[in-house]
């Protein structure tokens, strides 16, 4: 009788340890979901802003119609993008270029760079900017855990069981990554 009690304790101890495993393998696929959507809530924000950014350059340089439907189109593109993080971080890398094209054009035109408008614009720009790239690192963190519980061992078994996947990382362009890795120009 007594073997009974043991091993029955012991299923019982297994069972409440893979209880545990899935339960910890959920939460972090509910990180990683409320991570993501803090991303997409900050670019939200960034494509809302652009088109101001658009008609107060569009005031200045109107002859840049070129840069100024690309970044239009590259906003829409990255709008509408509802895929997978690297589906949505190649419509970003484009949508960040035609930004920056557009920021440029105040070194072209001192009146734009003068605006207040312009400025404030741009600061709000920089400052969300940088949210987007707390986000984004935010995001990696959980996605990290995430990806390291589905494949660790014993919670790579519960993971299998359940369908729990790995998932992408929202990872830098090899343009951002040249960026990153080189020292930045002052000048005086």
């Amino acid at each position: 009788m007594t073997a009974i009690y043991i091993i029955l304790g012991l299923v019982a101890l297994v069972l409440i340890y893979g209880i545990a495993i899935y339960n910890k393998l959920v939460g972090l696929r509910v990180r990683t979901n409320e991570a993501w959507s803090d991303i997409t809530v900050q670019m939200k924000r960034r494509y809302d802003l652009v088109p101001n950014l658009v008609e107060t350059v569009k005031g200045y340089a109107a002859h840049e119609k070129e840069t100024l439907t690309g970044v239009i189109n590259a906003r829409n593109a990255a709008v509408a993008s509802t895929g997978s993080p690297d589906e949505q971080a190649a419509n970003e890398n484009i949508f960040s270029q035609a930004l920056g094209k557009l920021i440029a054009l105040s070194e072209a035109y001192p009146e734009l760079k003068a605006n207040t408008n312009f400025n404030n614009l741009s600061a709000e720009l920089a400052a969300l900017e940088d949210h987007i790239q707390k986000a984004r690192r935010f995001y990696n963190g959980n996605v990290r855990e995430l990806n390291t519980a589905v494949q660790e061992f014993p919670s790579n078994i519960i993971a299998g069981m359940f369908g729990f996947t790995l998932s992408e990382f929202f990872e830098l362009d090899e343009a951002e990554h040249t960026a990153v890795q080189q020292a930045p120009k002052v000048e005086f």
